[in-house]
């Protein structure tokens, strides 16, 4: 039978969403569904959820079952066909908020810290050996199922996994099928969204659009370029970041510009406060986003279980098409991290690239890209150089991996000497307590 489990299902949210979807395809409606986590109020409001979603939407033809704690994981992954990853280990309280109130003591100010930068580091470190004793399980008891990550940091958890474990697994990003789009509407060419064709490949969260034509064929980059820098120069708006990029690297990035700002050492500088209000960077966003939504969701909780008027209509999200393309061998195509199997020329082989790939019933196909432009090459390889070097930390314990993994990310090095980022890093891995146990 059809079994699709999702770990950290009291993401209620993302699970009523990708859940949701499934439960609204003919190809996947009939599935077990299997919700697991470490929360029981949390699993039990997405049971109700899901349920009512299951009854409204789908006539009750999935079947549902809740999986409490480490103990109940692995009947939880038994015989899964696909497996859903979007776990968050630590929540806000107590790692998200250390991730950023201990780097800001040392001058080091962040804005997600979710992918890259101290937080990312931090992030893989304490979910890279949750996500091992994932692998050994599934290993166990459901070898042959795919893996869909979506939690962060999406390169290091992916990379592990496809690299250190036999567990087929691809990395999904909301970004990538919304990059174009999004760059289109800011600069009111809204009118080229029908039939446009494009190219992305890099890394998760700095992949470039690479190539972007509108239906008859017509290159779309020399108006893009021209409003964008028109744009940066007479108004302040929440994307001058990838708007700069395009101004100096020549192409427009996947991910947003609150996190892109973070990704380098060009725009977030204690010598240069001034560029933080210039480039309209937000400071500290992700405690203050986390603390609404929390907020947020405790109203929507109310209102959802009060009414139990719960719907749902199919999102973009990619984890049921991929579902639905290797259950009916129709092709898929989609932006998804693997592992760079010569698909990027001027990338290591090691590192877990975002490019185009195509789905069917035999699995995941990733395309082969070619070289990227020098520039953004460089770009990304200041990412990768971290991500590598915390995935190697993560798998041998060595602690020395995370000072060198600290000392290569972009933005912590041009604001920290080398005394400070050992210090600082110390000071996390002991605030993190048990969650960083084996890295002492």
């Amino acid at each position: 039978m059809l079994k699709i489990t999702f770990m950290g299902a009291g993401s209620t949210v993302f699970a009523r969403n990708v859940l949701g979807d499934c439960m609204c395809t003919p190809a996947l409606c009939h599935a077990q569904i299997a919700l697991y986590d470490i929360d029981a109020q949390r699993l039990q409001d997405s049971e109700i959820i899901l349920k009512a979603i299951n009854k409204n939407v789908n006539q009750n033809r999935a079947q549902i079952r809740t999986y409490l704690g480490e103990e109940n994981r692995k009947e939880a992954l038994r015989d899964a066909t696909f497996v859903v990853n979007a776990i968050q280990v630590g929540g806000y309280e107590p790692c998200t908020v250390t991730d950023f109130e201990i780097p800001k003591k040392y001058g080091l100010r962040q804005t997600i810290a979710d992918t890259l930068g101290i937080g990312g580091i931090m992030r893989a470190l304490r979910t890279i050996p949750v996500m091992e004793a994932f692998a050994r399980d599934m290993e166990e008891v459901c070898p042959h199922a795919l893996f869909l990550n979506y939690t962060n940091p999406m390169a290091m958890l992916t990379g592990y996994m496809q690299r250190f474990t036999k567990i087929r697994t691809v990395g999904l990003c909301h970004s990538v099928q919304v990059c174009s789009e999004g760059l289109l509407k800011k600069l009111d060419m809204e009118d080229l969204l029908e039939g446009r064709m494009e190219t992305i490949a890099g890394i998760n969260h700095m992949a470039w659009l690479l190539d972007i034509r509108d239906r008859n064929g017509n290159d779309l980059y020399p108006e893009i370029k021209r409003r964008a820098a028109a744009k940066n120069k007479n108004e302040i708006h929440d994307d001058m970041v990838r708007f700069e990029y395009i101004k100096y690297l020549g192409y427009y990035c996947t991910e947003s510009s609150e996190h892109n700002a973070e990704y380098n050492p060009f725009f977030i500088k204690s010598r240069y406060p001034e560029m933080i209000d210039e480039f309209h960077i937000p400071l500290d966003e992700y405690p203050r986003r986390c603390v609404n939504q929390i907020a947020g969701w405790e109203k929507e909780r109310e209102e959802i279980l009060n009414s139990g008027h719960i719907t749902h209509t199919r999102s973009r999200e990619y984890a049921s098409y991929i579902m639905e393309a290797v259950i009916t061998g129709i092709p898929y195509k989609i932006g998804g991290n693997v592992l760079n199997t010569g698909l990027i020329d001027n990338l290591p082989r090691e590192a877990c690239v975002e490019v185009p790939c195509l789905v069917d019933s035999t699995g995941i196909h990733p395309c082969h890209v070619g070289p990227l432009p020098t520039q953004l090459a460089a770009m990304n390889m200041t990412n990768i150089n971290v991500q590598l070097l915390t995935v190697e930390a993560a798998r041998t314990r060595d602690r020395q991996k995370i000072y060198q993994a600290v000392m290569m990310d972009p933005h912590t090095a041009a604001e920290l000497n080398l005394r400070d980022m050992i210090s600082m890093t110390d000071e996390l891995i002991l605030a993190h307590g048990d969650y960083m146990s084996m890295y002492r």
